[in-house]
């Protein structure tokens, strides 16, 4: 589950707030990846849901934690519906509708992989296992996203993702650990991503890939 409805009370604010603006955020990457393909309704809804929930889907399953989140909590499918309606009749606005999936994609990486860090170890897994736990809950709604959309997967091109969203929930463990706040905690690796994969998409950087040799005649 992302945040289960019935201890909403026990969890900090910060938390509830990123949890569902994570799932908007998501969900209008997915609405707007829909509109690039030029479809219908029924398709942009599609989309929208599966990018916003896919990530916590597969963390959920990994974890054990069944049923999985938006299962026993039919709102997450309600508010990322009304999301790619909202895209629906509004993604015409925009001339760079690509831009727009790019920069709310990079919101909703930031969003996720503090909120996956911490489920991650609330369900008892290890620190570094959390940190990687992270980085699936945050990316694999957008991998879904890409493939569906049959475009070249995000995770695919030489562009600072992965390691935006390591540093980010690297962070938020890191801080924990420490003892530190958890609302402060949340807020530090929020940005970190963020500020690591704004720079990265405004300033087209990446890290150099990997270049193929010829084998070694034995």
């Amino acid at each position: 589950m992302i945040i289960d409805t019935e201890i909403l009370t026990t969890v900090p604010t910060i938390f509830i707030l990123l949890n569902w603006f994570g799932i908007v955020v998501f969900a209008i990457s997915g609405a707007l990846a829909a509109s690039r393909k030029e479809m219908d309704i029924i398709g942009f809804i599609i989309f929208a849901n599966i990018t916003a929930i896919g990530g916590g889907t597969v963390r959920d399953m990994m974890l054990g934690l069944t049923p999985v989140f938006w299962v026993g909590d039919y709102h997450y499918i309600i508010v990322a519906t009304i999301a790619a309606i909202v895209v629906f009749f509004t993604a015409h606005i925009s001339q760079s509708r690509f831009t727009l999936l790019l920069w709310a994609d990079a919101i909703g990486i930031s969003t996720f992989c503090v909120l996956g860090a911490q489920i991650s170890i609330d369900a008892g897994i290890s620190p570094v296992s959390a940190i990687l736990m992270a980085v699936i809950t945050s990316s694999f709604g957008g991998l879904i996203r890409d493939v569906l959309a049959g475009e070249n997967s995000i995770l695919l091109r030489q562009e600072i993702y992965l390691t935006a969203i390591f540093i980010g929930s690297a962070f938020y463990i890191g801080f924990i650990e420490l003892s530190i706040d958890k609302n402060i905690a949340a807020i530090v690796g929020f940005l970190a991503c963020l500020l690591i994969r704004g720079l990265a998409l405004k300033y087209s950087w990446y890290f150099p890939g990997y270049k193929s040799r010829a084998g070694r005649d034995y």
